[in-house]
């Protein structure tokens, strides 16, 4: 096999979501307390915890939560010669994150009380934004459908558009990967209330009143949002992906003719 028949080194997802995710995500909860705030707060005669080594305060926290996919989406660029999907959203969704905290931890160590609601907007507005682009990515050269579910790696496309062109099938296959794309950006609209709705359970009964306990309890939720906002987004996606991936198989099948072993590549 020449290297041009050779496949692309197919990424572990799993690497993708610890590395820009899941990780910075963790480095913002754990890292954002400000040791000062903290020194403050027990000089004062309140029961704050012990400023511990790695309470490095939120800018600092953002920065280091930023290196990681940063360094990632650079190797992967060099590597790959262009971008990381997830080193992006990963990236966009530190930022907001980290911005957001850096908004709502005030200097005085107490939490601004519409937290839960920017948070919420936050939150939901990742989802959203790549449920548009899904969306809208349909009548550009590289649909973000190809890039997570009708791809090169998986299905035998050259077969398939052939056969497709063959038997004057074009319109169809349009329409099929229309609908297809359909699905899938509403998966991520469903992910955005879910998201939202998650951020007021979450963050809606902190006591603002008390600044020790507002923060604690916005770090705790922040990283229970964190681990449901994942499944929130990854529940209804796999559903949906998985009657996608029925539906495509079945109308290529209708389409081309093809078998379900000829369609896909062999793995």
């Amino acid at each position: 096999m020449s290297d041009a028949d050779a496949k692309p080194p197919q990424e572990n997802p799993l690497t993708n979501i610890l590395v820009n995710v899941l990780v910075p995500i963790v480095a913002l909860t754990m890292m954002s307390d400000d040791p000062g705030i903290l020194e403050q707060l027990r000089a004062e005669g309140v029961d704050a915890k012990e400023p511990r080594p790695w309470h490095l305060g939120p800018v600092k926290a953002l920065i280091i939560a930023l290196t990681l996919p940063v360094c990632y989406g650079v190797w992967f660029f060099c590597r790959h010669r262009k971008l990381n999907f997830f080193s992006v959203i990963g990236l966009i969704s530190v930022l907001l994150t980290g911005g957001l905290t850096l908004y709502l931890w005030q200097a005085d160590g107490s939490v601004r009380s519409n937290a839960p609601t920017l948070f919420g907007i936050k939150e939901g507005s990742i989802p959203f934004i790549l449920g548009l682009a899904i969306f809208g990515s349909h009548w550009t050269k590289t649909p973000l459908l190809n890039t997570f579910l009708y791809s090169p790696q998986i299905f035998d496309i050259g077969k398939i558009e052939r056969l497709v062109h063959e038997k004057n099938a074009m319109e169809g296959y349009a329409k099929l990967l229309f609908t297809c794309t359909i699905f899938f950006s509403a998966s991520f609209l469903i992910s955005t209330f879910a998201n939202f709705f998650l951020a007021q359970h979450f963050l809606g009964d902190i006591d603002f009143h008390d600044k020790l306990e507002a923060r604690r309890q916005y770090n705790n939720g922040v990283g229970k949002l964190t681990f449901w906002g994942f499944i929130a987004i990854g529940v209804p996606i796999l559903v949906i992906l998985m009657f996608v991936m029925w539906h495509l198989v079945k109308g290529l099948k209708k389409l081309t003719g093809l078998d379900t072993e000829e369609i896909l590549l062999p793995r």
